[in-house]
């Protein structure tokens, strides 16, 4: 199972960073220090190899951009299936165009009812964070990643892996 999640965060990787660039991004220029929070969808897309199956939910962001820092702190909440992700984390941003940065983070997933499916597993575990947000016109923001959570499920060591992408507010 870990190599097959190995592969999808790679694919994740690489379908967010084309998705930006393929946008018609230009030079990276810096970023604005973008602080939002917004709603979108959750999907888990990997299973603990026992007949839980992967989970197609909701998720709340947002980042708090640390004023003249390439570091923000982060928060998710993942729904879906029968119990709730709660994802905090640190992020390090890297502005690759105007309004537009992708970023690489750690942070824990605590599941509110363990044993039970979320769109990242069933248990509390370390998580990996990659992603891509843009501000597409004055206030509004555009976000996806990838979360993997190491050793996420109950009586097995899977790991497992969510997407998200959604629409914030900035403030």
């Amino acid at each position: 199972m870990r190599l097959t999640t190995l592969k999808i965060s790679a694919l994740s990787t690489l379908i967010v960073t084309s998705i930006v660039l393929s946008a018609g991004i230009a030079i990276a220029q810096p970023s604005k220090n973008a602080s939002y929070i917004g709603a979108g969808i959750a999907v888990g897309v990997t299973d603990d190899g026992r007949g839980n199956d992967a989970v197609f939910g909701a998720n709340v962001q947002g980042r708090y951009a640390i004023p003249t820092q390439p570091v923000s702190i982060r928060g998710a909440v993942l729904f879906g299936g029968d119990a709730i992700a709660i994802v905090p984390n640190v992020t390090y941003d890297v502005p690759i165009a105007k309004d537009t940065n992708i970023y690489i983070g750690a942070g824990y997933s605590f599941v509110t009812n363990e044993n039970r499916n979320s769109p990242l597993g069933n248990k509390d575990a370390a998580v990996v964070t990659l992603g891509a947000e843009s501000e597409v016109h004055k206030n509004i923001v555009v976000y996806g990643d990838a979360k993997w959570a190491i050793d996420a499920y109950e009586n097995t060591s899977a790991d497992a892996v969510s997407i998200q992408a959604g629409v914030g507010y900035r403030f």
